[in-house]
């Protein structure tokens, strides 16, 4: 990860470690929000990270934002962290305050009337459910591109929990009336994917991380024919291949913010390293997963044990704001433009 102020680190890791035991991860997945969590994360000024002052957040740089939502991801927190802060960003960017409580954001395209109602559908929003605010693009009858936020209890919202055990949604919008509309760049939704990517592939570097550590825990604690699992060679063997995956997915997430902040959103080599990161760090994920499954055996698929907490949060993130498939098909157009671009001026 690129530099980050320490104090952030220390914040995230007190927190969370207090405030994100196992047993609230599976009281939220049940129902139950964790109210103190919640709390506690606002108090600290986490949620809104990426919003200048003057839209009432506390004015971070991208790699504080992504540095919160990694270690979050690190301690499976079961609450929309990282979809505030893109939510925040989003309405940042056209200009727009931010509000307090939880939001989520969505890249689908909305259609916006002239009496400024919403029209449209969008689907696995994630956290939905449990939003009070969602961040959206809506497309005007001029075809001018706008931020709007609405509130969710406006909203037809139908909940169904994804892999992660998180409450995601499919939400309706008819004539709904938002709180906030501005016009933004016609650009906004592929900017808002790149935002996206990025969040889950460091997300899934701060999973992968704490799944090697407890699997590297189990390994040694485990005993098996009088020694620890950890000594055999075919447990090493994929002890070595989940820290390559894990390092891969933390290498390819860190390039992808590198990238941004030294050539911005719009420069083709950030999109090159946005496409990458994604395709990269889902493929660990899914590689990294079943190694450590296979590595706890039935244990990891217990609901007391945590491991289950974080391989299908992995699961999700893979899928989420475009899997590989989609992002090696930008990076193919993307590697193709740049050479294209480079016989041409030769």
């Amino acid at each position: 990860m690129p530099t980050v102020d320490p104090l952030i680190l220390d914040t995230c890791s007190r927190l969370f470690t207090e405030q994100c035991s196992p047993a609230v991860v599976n009281a939220a997945e049940e129902g139950d929000w964790p109210v103190e969590l919640w709390t506690a994360i606002e108090a600290a000024g986490l949620s809104l990270a990426w919003v200048p002052e003057k839209y009432g957040g506390v004015d971070g740089s991208l790699t504080d934002g992504f540095a919160i939502s990694r270690a979050a991801a690190a301690h499976a927190v079961p609450v929309p962290l990282a979809e505030t802060l893109l939510a925040g960003w989003l309405l940042a960017e056209a200009g727009l305050d931010c509000p307090i409580g939880p939001m989520s954001v969505s890249t689908t395209v909305l259609t916006l009337d002239s009496e400024q109602r919403l029209s449209g559908s969008a689907k696995r929003i994630p956290f939905a459910a449990k939003s009070e605010y969602l961040a959206v693009l809506a497309c005007t009858q001029r075809d001018n591109l706008c931020a709007v936020l609405v509130p969710c209890s406006d909203l037809n919202i139908n909940p169904h929990p994804n892999l992660a055990g998180e409450m995601a949604a499919d939400v309706t919008f008819t004539n709904s009336i938002p709180i906030a509309v501005i016009n933004c760049r016609p650009d906004q939704s592929t900017r808002l994917s790149q935002m996206g990517a990025v969040m889950r592939s460091q997300q899934i570097a701060g999973g992968l991380a704490h799944v090697l550590e407890q699997c590297i825990e189990y390994a040694g604690d485990r005993q098996q024919f009088g020694r620890p699992i950890g000594r055999f060679q075919a447990i090493q063997h994929n002890l070595a291949m989940l820290a390559g995956e894990a390092a891969a997915a933390s290498s390819a997430a860190d390039a992808a913010v590198r990238a941004m902040e030294q050539h911005g959103l719009d420069d083709p080599r950030t999109r090159i390293a946005v496409a990458s990161a994604k395709v990269r760090s889902g493929e660990a994920a899914g590689a990294g997963a079943a190694i450590a499954h296979q590595v706890h055996g039935a244990m990891g698929y217990t609901h007391e044990y945590s491991l289950q907490h974080y391989t299908r949060r992995l699961w999700s993130w893979r899928d989420d704001f475009g899997s590989e498939s989609v992002w090696a098909v930008q990076l193919g157009n993307q590697v193709a433009a740049a050479l294209i671009s480079k016989q041409k001026w030769s």
